[in-house]
This record gives structure tokens, sequence and C-alpha cells, in this order.
């Protein structure tokens, strides 16, 4: 599986995120191309080769003429997106980015996401790095985005709005809605500013998986800030390459609790909980217990990193006063997933791999329960007619 890895040095901006596509493969063209499609004039791109803190990388600067400086609500950029020919893909995840950012300016500002006015985020700039981004990632064929935390940045910011605190209202908005981890810079460093724009953490809160893989690594691109601080190096790295080891994982272990006074009520809302906290699985196996009492075996299946958390979860909404911990390894099969044309419309699957050969095709239940909703079809039929049609195109 072909993956990308962000680390956000320096922060995270939309012009930073397309300039480290650029740099690790990405063509000018292509993004020019890309501009033309959307039916934008008066845009050009100016890319730089340069450095910030001694990296070197690429620079992106979206030049607007008089006209394309005029601000824009984020209702048209969806328009204009919509409008496009471009691949169901790229429209989705663009369209859920504009989407993000205008509720997130509506809940700052008070007001309702169709009365958003975007000031500096309105500009046609904008719409060229989020629709760039999601282009970069179909075009360099990427099928997975990780990325590190993000650094917020400390200080204030200068804004239409006046004077405001680092992170923006906007960006902080964001990165609550999407759950992206975030941290601010360390309390040695003087205020750095604004380090993460509402932009960039649309972008990645919509696109990336904010853990760490194992890639071996075929490219690496540098996106760079506009400005050069002297604290640290206003940069971005995009890392590209196969995913590696990830499916022989040993760092899990199981959880384990008999449980022989609780409701079935009560443990459907752990098993919940514990899959919102990060789970890999939960489950319930009936047993036994003395005085022929029946009960559940409680399993839940976690990294080691989310150990305490859940221990802490598990005692606390349940009866148990102790709970069994031991390691193990799963392994997993490699895996994709491309969109597939059905008859019945379009459908992710996941296909599985080994020994580098496409052997299982299964379709992804909430696509398939959409189209059996809209066409009044009973959900095991478009399931079946789905695995049919992809197995036999793709294997």
């Amino acid at each position: 599986m072909k993956v990308a890895y962000i680390q956000a040095l320096g922060g995270a901006s939309g012009d930073m995120l397309l300039a480290s596509m650029l740099d690790a493969g990405l063509e000018k063209s292509e993004l020019e191309s890309l501009i033309l499609d959307l039916g934008l004039t008066g845009i050009s791109l100016q890319v730089t080769s340069t450095q910030r803190g001694g990296i070197s990388g690429i620079h992106l600067d979206v030049k607007l003429d008089s006209d394309s400086k005029i601000p824009r609500r984020w209702q048209d950029f969806v328009r204009i997106v919509e409008a496009s020919a471009l691949s169901p893909r790229v429209k989705s995840q663009s369209l859920e980015v504009f989407r993000l950012i205008g509720q997130a300016e509506a809940a700052v500002h008070g007001v309702e996401p169709e009365h958003v006015h975007l000031h500096e985020l309105g500009t046609l700039d904008t719409l060229v790095d989020v629709v760039g981004v999601i282009f970069g990632l179909e075009t360099l064929r990427l099928e997975k985005v990780f990325c590190s935390a993000l650094p917020t940045g400390s200080g204030t910011l200068r804004s239409q709005h006046g004077l405001l605190p680092v992170p923006a209202p906007a960006t902080a908005a964001i990165l609550r809605a999407t759950d992206a981890p975030s941290y601010p810079p360390p309390s040695t460093l003087p205020a750095t500013g604004e380090m993460l724009t509402p932009t960039g953490a649309a972008i990645l809160g919509t696109i990336a998986d904010f853990s760490s893989p194992v890639i071996q690594i075929s490219s690496i691109g540098y996106g760079l800030g506009t400005r050069n601080p002297d604290a640290y190096p206003n940069a971005l790295c995009l890392t590209i390459g196969e995913l590696r080891d990830i499916n022989a994982n040993s760092d899990l272990l199981i959880l384990e609790t008999n449980i022989d006074d609780s409701t079935g009520e009560v443990l459907g809302y752990v098993q919940e909980r514990l899959f919102d906290i990060g789970a890999k699985d939960v489950w319930y196996t009936p047993i036994q217990m003395k005085k022929n009492r029946p009960a559940v075996l409680m399993s839940a299946l976690v990294s080691s990193e989310m150990k305490d958390d859940a221990v802490r979860l598990i005692l606390n909404e349940t009866s148990t006063l102790g709970i069994r911990v031991r390691s193990v390894e799963r392994i997993e099969a490699d895996r994709r997933i491309e969109e597939f044309q059905s008859s019945l419309g379009i459908v992710n699957v996941k296909i599985k791999v080994l020994n580098g050969k496409d052997i299982a095709v299964s379709p992804e239940y909430e696509d398939c329960k959409k189209i059996a909703l809209k066409k009044s079809l009973p959900l095991i039929k478009v399931l079946d007619i789905v695995s049919f049609e992809a197995s036999d195109q793709i294997l």
C-alpha cells in the first residue's frame, strides 16, 4: 500500500502541504491543468526552491490578479467543486474540507453557516490549496495519509477581526471537530505566532490518520512556509513509500474480565465506549462461573499505549474488581481500498492481498447501506451484487 506520512515540523498550512507534494514528485503543470479544469482564471503558481532553518524545499506562492482576490463564501467554493469534472474522491474530500471550514467559522462567529464570511480564507488561493492537496493525493496514488500531532504556535496573530490568540479560534474549532491531536511549542521558545492555519487543520483533519506508520521510503518532499523564523524551521515534511510491517503488530494487549451481574445495555454501552477511545476490537464470550452462574467474558484488544485508559474505563463502568492483561501478536493481511464503479453506483471496496496478488474483495458496508436505502433494495442483495461484480473485474 502506497502511503504518506506528514511530519508538521514547523506547522501546517494549505500552501505548505501542496508545496511538499511538488517537492515529492507532483508536477507544477498538473496543478496548472487542475486550475483550468476548475474554470479559474487570473491565477499563477510561483514555485521557488529555497531553505527554512537549513532545510531545503519548495515554497509555493499562489498569485492572484485583482479579480481573483475578491473574497468568496465557502458555498461559492462548494459550487465550483461540484460543477467540476473532478473525480468523486477529490470532489467529496474537497467538499468535506470546505464544509468543515464553514462550520468552524460559523461556530466561532455565532452565525448560521450560510452567513459566514471567510475574509482571509475566502480568496481563490484557498480553493487551489484545498483541491490541489486532495488532487495531489490521487495523482501521486496515495491510498492513505498518516500525520504527526500538529503544533499550533503561540502568541497572537493579526486578522481582519483584529488581534486574535494563537491558535486562531477557527483553527481551534476545527481541531475540536476532527479530534486532531495538537500541542503548543515549548515554553522556552519565544512566541512563534501562527504555525497551524485553519486551512491546514481542515485538510489534515479530513484526510489524515494521526498515527506513526512503518514506511519503506520512496520519496521525500519539504513544503516551506513564507516566514523564516530563527527559533524553528518553518517547514513540513512529506514522506512517501510503501507501508511495511505495520501488519505484524506485537504491541497489542488483550484485557479480560469475567462479569456476571451486568445487563445487556451496560455491556453494550461499555463496548461502544471502548471502541470510541480506540480499542481494536471488543467482544463477549458466554461462560459459566462458580455456583453455576451464567456470565460473560469481556475481551478488549487494545494498543499498549491505551491500556491505562481502557482499564480505567472498564473499572469505572462495570462491577469487576480485576482485569487480566496479556500481550498478543496480531498478523493482518495486506489490503488496499479502491473506488469501484458497480452497476448500482460507486462503492469503496477493500482488496485483500497475499504475496502481491489480489485474492479477495469486500465492499464497504456504509457505501452499500447508502445504495440500499437510496434504491430501496435489500442490503444483502446490494452486497452480493457489488461483491460479484468487483471480484469479476478485479481478481
